[in-house]
């Protein structure tokens, strides 16, 4: 498969671009900034989006949504309990002192287990509530490979000091839907560098033991 990471926005985003080999059919994670960056990479791939996904609203990941749905065309998913974040992007963003714009409405939302399709591959979506209440990590089974947005970094976890956040959601959450992955599970966060589930099952000081 094509998976490439583009480091987006001054809060070093990670925007995924995936695609199938075969189709040339692929989707884009989190464009949070940087939207013409992000599309160059598209280009470059040869690949046609069918999805933007958003892992969670905050407006860091959620930035560059308008410009990469009308430049591919493509339908935007995000869970349920997150749409309210992206009418409210630009004005969160000010906030820190950054700039961003607002998000147009998702075409589809996200749940528990559902799959997405893109060429001959699947991704499934794992509901992680806890740094919002609409995270979700994508789960790539034939690839070893899970997005997990700010849900679960190397060595660390998402904040839950936001309105709406839950340390013990986050946590039963990597528990029970990250932490009963193969430990040979690649990684891939919102921010920072790649994993494995069972290095951060081994030495993430957040969620050792559990």
């Amino acid at each position: 498969m094509i998976f490439e990471t583009v480091v987006v926005g001054q809060l070093g985003v990670n925007c995924f671009i995936l695609g199938c080999e075969e189709t040339k059919e692929g989707i884009v994670v989190d464009p949070g900034a940087d939207a013409e960056r992000v599309l160059a990479a598209v280009k470059k791939s040869g690949l046609a989006i069918k999805y933007v996904l958003n892992t969670h609203g905050h407006f860091d990941h959620v930035g560059g949504n308008r410009r990469l749905l009308e430049a591919t065309g493509a339908k935007l998913l995000i869970h349920e309990a997150d749409v309210y974040f992206l009418s409210r992007a630009a004005e969160v963003a000010t906030a820190y002192g950054l700039k961003t714009e607002n998000s147009p409405k998702p075409d589809a939302l996200l749940e528990d287990g559902m799959v997405v399709t893109f060429g001959s591959l699947q991704l499934q979506v794992l509901h992680t509530p806890g740094h919002t209440p609409g995270g979700c990590c994508l789960y790539l089974e034939s690839e070893g490979k899970v997005i997990t947005g700010d849900t679960l970094f190397a060595d660390g976890v998402g904040r839950t000091d936001f309105p709406g956040s839950s340390h013990e959601a986050l946590i039963e959450g990597i528990r029970n839907k990250l932490f009963t992955l193969p430990e040979s599970t690649l990684v891939y966060p919102g921010h920072g560098p790649s994993s494995t589930i069972g290095h951060e099952k081994s030495n993430n000081p957040y969620v050792r033991g559990i």
